[in-house]
């Protein structure tokens, strides 16, 4: 399976060791019983304890906490599984508080002071909100403080939202360059086919690198508090990953669940992609709306793999309606990514310029501008 290795069944050591700055991310299924609909107040003070003590050893700790709706449902009387959006809305304007006095409470036990931050997907795809939220982070991080992060359901509506905290947890690391993502789910790691389905799936120690086969390994939601399973899952791990972020995916359903990992529990790690990348790339990197698509040619594939930036001259065909600044992925003619990067033109100016040399260029639109359809330092190279 390529990249793909099998260890003996219970990994040995402390899983978190070396890594200093963590994002956790919490399922509602661990956080909210599916039965009563009450928080697992037990569950919740042992991870408070366990937090702790990853910070007593020196490590920043962020927490990326569903929950909210789950609780609210139960707060406003919400019957059924599924809830239309307002009802879900009201739901999560409801649970949040519930959800934030239950963190401040818990981790004050330990003397831990919290900070509640909303997010919604326009804010870590926009660089200029992307910068804020990275600072109000670690202003907190910077007074000892642990924030508790959220997609804002109040607000956010089906079309513009992230749709789950898999891939919320790993923008939020990916923006602050935390060095280790943990996932607690309700399964110990990555298995070569859904287990529940399958008695013969074997589970997958370390993954250093997520191909085609790992994304095959993934499977749905296991509950119905859940919106994600080990697909959105992979989806995280391929922004953390590609942003020099490790990532653990591992049980979180028992009491001090990261404490067990320290401990040697069973999980599945994926390994960073190898080099640092620069701050701006990371986040080009990790974006999750593409705007548009250019397909280049072989000779401008070989100019962007030995450094240098995109070229109208290079470009043979455009699709999506992109404006200057937006994220666009640069495709060759087989049609694999393998750039990404923010455009340097609005798609109409683009539609004018393809195929031509520079020169003419500044003829058409002026001495004074930039010729490059995506600048290098805009640029960021896919690996495969």
């Amino acid at each position: 399976m390529g990249a793909l290795m099998q260890a003996e069944p219970v990994l040995s050591g402390n899983a978190l060791a070396g890594y200093k700055r963590l994002v956790v991310k919490i399922g509602s299924a661990l956080l909210v019983d599916g039965e009563t609909g009450k928080l697992r107040s037990d569950w919740l003070s042992a991870l408070a304890a366990d937090i702790a003590g990853l910070k007593e050893s020196g490590c920043d700790v962020v927490i990326v906490s569903s929950g909210a709706i789950a609780l609210g449902r139960r707060l406003l009387g919400l019957p059924g599984k599924t809830l239309p959006l307002d009802q879900s809305q009201a739901a999560a304007s409801a649970g949040q508080i519930a959800l934030s006095q239950a963190w401040a409470s818990h981790l004050g036990e330990h003397g831990i002071t919290t900070g509640q931050i909303l997010l919604t997907p326009n804010i870590t795809e926009e660089r200029r909100y992307f910068l804020n939220a990275r600072t109000t982070i670690n202003t907190l991080l910077g007074f000892g403080a642990v924030p508790i992060i959220n997609e804002n359901d109040s607000v956010a509506t089906t079309e513009i939202r992230y749709g789950d905290n898999d891939r919320l947890s790993a923008r939020v690391a990916t923006m602050i360059e935390a060095d280790m993502l943990v996932l607690l789910s309700d399964i110990d790691g990555l298995y070569t086919a859904p287990p529940a389905n399958n008695p013969d799936a074997a589970h997958i120690a370390h993954v250093s690198d997520i191909t085609p086969d790992i994304d095959a390994m993934a499977g749905g939601a296991a509950s119905h508090l859940s919106r994600g399973g080990m697909t959105t899952k992979i989806g995280a791990g391929k922004i953390a990953t590609k942003a020099g972020t490790a990532m653990i995916i591992a049980k979180g359903t028992r009491l001090h669940p990261l404490r067990a990992l320290s401990e040697g529990e069973r999980h599945t790690l994926f390994s960073p992609s190898l080099g640092t990348t620069a701050a701006r790339k990371r986040w080009i990197m990790g974006t999750l709306e593409v705007t548009g698509h250019i397909t280049i040619d072989d000779g401008a594939v070989c100019a962007l793999k030995s450094g240098r930036s995109l070229l109208p001259i290079g470009v043979v065909k455009l699709r999506g309606d992109f404006m200057r600044g937006d994220t666009v992925a640069v495709l060759d003619l087989s049609g694999t990514e393998i750039a990404r990067g923010l455009v340097g033109l609005d798609r109409d100016a683009a539609d004018l310029v393809i195929g031509k040399k520079s020169e003419t260029i500044k003829d058409m639109l002026g001495p004074s501008t930039r010729t490059e359809l995506v600048h290098r330092d805009n640029l960021v190279l896919l690996s495969h």
